[in-house]
């Protein structure tokens, strides 16, 4: 079963959902021409390659021309298409496909929905503000049109960040979450203060109002896609949404919760992965430089042969590492290799337990590591440095040496 995950530990908004899904994978230009069946002009959507906090994506921008702006924002002008029945006309009317029409159809009630609860209006009188304006007229129905497009069989999310301090809207200052926002995300798991600004937009409340089927903490799948999607603030924390495109076995409804002991028998950590495209260093210099990574505090170092532009042959170079070590191996592949700009991928590492013990006997001293499965030990290895020294020293084999090992030692 084929499931895309909300993972909106930096909020939501349209625009960075469009990102994301974009980011993933959806044809930018098969996109502008099913937004192209909206009927309405002056605008572009953009989309640029961006990162924030270190965390690589792809931005989605909808570039609106002055004059079709000023129809849509001018307050003594009712605007082409601002209030819940002119958006509502807009979409029915339009050829995008149905199923396109019926979630953007869906986004907007359920926002017009919010908005007439909050100011005591009925629903059709409800008039738009800022998600009335054109660009976030593309952005919703730009990510109605994705969603079809990708078709998911369903959609989950979990904790979802609302953000802190006030947000100026077109009612004024207000705190966050706005009090539209609060409505749309009834019934959802949402947490605020990780960050001082608004996080959670109504539009982005809307998207997983009207597609999250499911509300999941923790599942057992296996990746197919990941995107990211780039928000507009630089802030000290990474401003982006990721999506994560599964596939899970239905019968295993719920095998992602804990085991009997409570816990599950691995452990996940959130790390970065950089990786370098290189054609100008030799095998001795790539060699150095990945001793180098590791001394800076890599927690794996790659080295995978590609072909670059002009039909080079080249070496990417994959360095795995933790928030704490980022800045320490970006200096290492600036001065000590020739590249002169790299990716940053955020990752899950998912790990099992491991334990080191020293095995004694007449060899002398080798260290021995298990790994656990659920605090029971999987299987057991002598480290290869210990191995080899033994073989080296016995005149034997390393699979003898390990023999020899295993055979005569006992554990501390």
């Amino acid at each position: 079963m084929k499931t895309l995950h909300f993972d909106c530990f930096a909020g939501i908004s349209g625009d960075m959902t469009l990102g994301a899904l974009v980011d993933m994978g959806i044809d930018p230009q098969a996109l502008r021409q099913e937004l192209g069946k909206l009927g309405i002009e002056g605008w572009q959507v953009l989309f640029y390659r961006d990162q924030r906090g270190g965390i690589s994506g792809t931005h989605g921008v909808v570039e609106v021309s002055p004059e079709k702006r000023q129809d849509f924002h001018d307050d003594h002008h009712h605007g082409e298409h601002r209030n819940w029945k002119d958006i509502r006309h807009l979409i029915v009317h339009s050829r995008i496909s149905e199923g396109a029409k019926k979630r953007a159809l869906d986004i907007f009630g359920r926002i017009a929905e919010a908005e007439a609860q909050v100011h005591g209006h009925p629903v059709d009188a409800v008039t738009f503000h800022e998600v009335g304006a054109l660009d976030s007229i593309i952005d919703i129905v730009g990510v109605a049109i994705c969603l079809d497009m990708l078709k998911p069989d369903r959609i989950t999310c979990g904790e979802i960040e609302l953000g802190g301090g006030t947000v100026t809207c077109a009612h004024g200052i207000l705190p966050v979450p706005a009090p539209a926002t609060l409505i749309l995300v009834k019934g959802l798991p949402v947490k605020t203060g990780g960050f001082n600004t608004e996080m959670t937009t109504p539009t982005g409340a809307a998207i997983l109002a009207a597609s999250v089927d499911e509300v999941v903490q923790s599942r057992r799948f296996i990746e197919i896609k990941t995107g990211y999607g780039i928000g507009n603030r630089k802030l000290d924390k990474p401003n982006v949404l990721r999506l994560s495109l599964r596939e899970e076995d239905p019968s295993q409804a719920g095998a992602g919760s804990p085991e009997p002991s409570g816990e599950q028998p691995w452990k996940t950590e959130d790390l970065i992965l950089i990786e370098a495209n290189i054609d100008d260093m030799s095998g001795e210099a790539l060699g150095f430089l990945m001793e180098r990574l590791f001394e800076a505090g890599a927690l794996d170092v790659t080295c995978s042969p590609c072909v670059m532009k002009k039909s080079r042959p080249g070496t990417i170079v994959s360095a795995l590492s933790s928030p704490a070590r980022l800045d320490s191996l970006r200096r290492t592949l600036f001065q000590g290799s020739s590249t002169i700009g790299f990716r940053e991928t955020l990752v899950h590492r998912l790990a099992l337990e491991r334990e080191e013990r020293l095995v004694q006997g007449p060899f002398g001293e080798a260290r021995q590591k298990t790994v656990f499965f659920g605090g029971k030990p999987l299987r057991s290895k002598i480290e290869y440095e210990d191995r080899a020294r033994i073989a080296r020293e016995q005149g034997i084999s390393l699979e003898a040496a390990e023999r020899l090992i295993l055979g005569g030692g006992t554990t501390n």
